[in-house]
């Protein structure tokens, strides 16, 4: 039996300490960082999406960030199989791959191991559920979704409109509801030694005021400038336009609304965001967690860590 290669995966809401204890476990593990982030794939927007600096990546190669051009859409699978063909060279290179982020959908479906069906795109289809969309809005269409796939309806917000329009396309095309699809596709386990890594915070009012703390710093790093020039650019990007940070100072570039009521609904939206994230990933079993606020010292939590992957026994 041929043995499994190891891949560490450091998961979590916004704004918890990944980045940072990615990094220090590559460092510590002769390892690289691969992102999980669906926004730090595009190029440009660096603040307002969050992406590591020079210091913070530590000399640590990071992958699958800012490599796409931001009018493209990438799919899950695409994500899946950018990954997958980063963890295969970093394990050629004979380092530790480090999966690093919050997109819960992308982290599960790779180191699930899911194999996505070949179901192409009807486009005449989409066309009309997006029309459709227009008419009767978001949370109708959630609710039809409900009716004819209840698993994909309940992990889909209502705001995430194209996965909810791509599984009513995939339910209308085959008669089998999406998150049935999916479990056929979870057949296969994984070809790595995984182990998941979460950081955390058992008491929700510390993260969000940790968010409301970064937002600020964001600011005095030249958010406002760095969405200005985006906005001057011309460029209309469905990804920008779905990045938290700058679709909320889309009035203020307009002129209907202050800098300062902006601002606080970017607060507010990535605190409803970390909520969420943290919903997605307390519900995977496989997650060793670390609750931030209850440790406190970044070399503690690291020896909790080292602690934990000691025990796992996969280097």
């Amino acid at each position: 039996m041929t043995e499994q290669l190891p891949v560490i995966a450091v998961v979590g809401a916004t704004a918890t300490g990944k980045t940072a204890l990615g990094a220090a476990i590559a460092e510590q593990y002769h390892g690289e960082v691969i992102s999980a982030d669906s926004m730090q794939l595009y190029e440009g927007l660096d603040i307002a999406t969050a992406k590591p600096t020079a210091d913070e990546m530590r000399g640590i190669p990071h992958h699958l960030i800012s490599v796409l051009p931001p009018e493209h859409a990438c799919s899950v699978a695409e994500y899946v199989g950018l990954a997958r063909e980063k963890i295969a060279q970093i394990h050629a290179n004979g380092k530790l791959p480090v999966i690093v982020g919050g997109t819960g959908l992308y982290i599960d479906a790779l180191l699930d191991n899911i194999q996505f069906p070949d179901i192409p795109a009807d486009d005449a289809l989409r066309a009309r559920l997006n029309a459709e969309a227009e008419t009767l809005g978001r949370t109708a269409m959630r609710e039809r979704l409900m009716q004819c796939d209840p698993e994909s309806a309940a992990r889909l917000h209502e705001n995430n409109l194209r996965r909810i329009i791509r599984a009513l396309e995939v339910y209308e095309l085959t008669g089998i509801p999406l998150s049935e699809h999916a479990r056929r596709s979870r057949a296969v386990p994984a070809p790595w030694n995984i182990l998941r890594l979460g950081i955390g915070f058992a008491d929700r009012e510390k993260l969000y005021q940790r968010i409301r703390l970064r937002v600020d710093s964001m600011v005095q790093e030249g958010l406002l400038d760095e969405v200005r020039a985006e906005y001057s650019s011309g460029r209309r990007r469905a990804t920008a336009a779905m990045a938290i940070g700058y679709k909320e100072l889309l009035p203020w570039l307009s002129g209907t609304d202050t800098a300062e009521a902006c601002l606080l609904r970017i607060k507010q939206e990535t605190c409803r965001y970390a909520k969420r994230q943290g919903t997605w990933f307390r519900r995977n079993q496989q997650i060793e967690w670390i609750m931030r606020d209850e440790i406190c010292s970044e070399t503690r939590i690291f020896e909790m860590c080292q602690k934990m992957i000691a025990k796992w026994d996969a280097l």
